[in-house]
């Protein structure tokens, strides 16, 4: 009977081993997201890497910043990594969306307004331009209270990428950028100092990179292809964020017609640049844009860029309106226009890849200031 009974102990502790060995065995579902994630900038600078557009350069997940042991959660029981080696994998692949945590994205044809309380009449307080980011802070079934650059409110949550959708999206839309790092940076037409100084751009503009060539940066100045030195720029992958209220409004004695000109042209930021275009909805270079927003308030100018710095009466930058035009020259040959819009800034068709924009009027050197609206 001792006998019988010990054989059953063992049989039985058999068999309870058993379904643990399978279940060890089994794929699991793993504890943390190990989906490709881009890298933010301070894991680019911890590799070495530069960022850019392609996955394989800013691909990471929370596997590889575990040395590709596996996380899911048989491993576990067998890992040598600490909790805080988990918890570290973890913050970092939550962070790496561009610096976003719950990111999103504008899903709209032209710009999502942002007010300063969840209510459709609430007052506004920014635009959310087209395929521009934002970190989602919350979300009920109608809005979602975001911040996107210096701007924070609520959108409605019709109109706003989330989740997966807006990572996909923004693979697409990131672009990697240089930011200027000190006063100055003058700007080349090929890859060496001997090259021809074509214009200077101001600290802290960003230009967008083109590629990376050893110690320089290929950049896009407008529809142009220049150089800067590597050493005086940082270069990052970024998404474009929201337009605060103060970069659509006006100072002091600025007349209607200055306002509603700048105001027109502000409704195509977004639209795509188009070389030798003249529609405002399907692309326009930057003569192109120009001509078409005057043409509606009655003012005829010429097509290309060079042909309209010869027209109306030149003034100083400083003396500049919103309504006035700013002229661009490479070496001294005018080869880019925008408008001004107050607040020293300009809305410009300015190349392919960003289409209609707003930017600095110092994003690079302006040549002349012309005027042609006489108010």
């Amino acid at each position: 009977m001792r006998r019988r009974k010990i054989l059953a102990i063992i049989t039985c502790a058999m068999l309870i081993q058993t379904p643990f060995a399978v279940q060890a065995s089994m794929p699991v579902p793993d504890l943390l997201p190990i989906g490709q994630l881009k890298l933010d900038e301070s894991s680019a600078e911890e590799t070495g890497q530069i960022s850019g557009n392609s996955a394989e350069e800013k691909a990471e997940t929370a596997q590889d910043v575990l040395d590709g042991d596996a996380i899911g959660s048989s491993a576990l029981l067998i890992s040598d990594k600490t909790a805080e080696d988990y918890e570290l994998a973890y913050e970092r692949a939550k962070n790496a969306n561009w610096g976003y945590t719950n990111l999103g994205i504008a899903d709209v044809s032209d710009n999502l307004n942002i007010r300063a309380i969840a209510a459709e009449d609430g007052r506004l307080v920014g635009k959310l331009p087209r395929n521009a980011a934002c970190e989602v802070l919350d979300t009920d079934d109608t809005w979602a209270h975001i911040k996107s650059g210096s701007v924070e409110g609520y959108v409605s949550l019709e109109y706003l990428l989330t989740g997966v959708p807006a990572k996909f999206r923004a693979e697409e839309l990131a672009v990697t950028v240089a930011k200027v790092a000190t006063d100055g940076l003058n700007v080349r037409a090929e890859a060496n100092t001997e090259s021809e100084v074509i214009t200077l751009v101001a600290q802290g503009e960003e230009l967008e990179v083109a590629a990376v060539e050893g110690d320089w940066v290929k950049v896009l100045l407008d529809d142009d292809e220049v150089y800067v030195s590597a050493e005086y720029v940082e270069v990052s992958a970024q998404l474009a964020t929201a337009v605060t209220m103060s970069e659509l409004l006006y100072g002091q004695g600025i007349s209607d017609v200055r306002v509603d000109i700048c105001q027109y042209a502000k409704e195509f930021i977004g639209n795509p640049y188009v070389w030798g275009g003249t529609s405002l909805t399907k692309g326009a270079d930057c003569s192109g844009f120009v001509m078409k927003i005057f043409q509606k308030y009655g003012v005829k100018l010429p097509r290309n860029s060079r042909a309209q710095a010869n027209c109306g009466t030149t003034i100083k930058v400083s003396e500049a309106k919103p309504g006035d035009l700013i002229f661009y020259a490479k070496g001294k040959t005018i080869n880019h226009v925008a408008i001004y819009i107050g607040n020293g800034q300009v809305v410009h068709a300015s190349s392919p890849k960003t289409g209609i924009k707003i930017s600095n009027v110092s994003y690079r050197s302006p040549f002349k200031a012309v005027r042609v609206l006489y108010d």
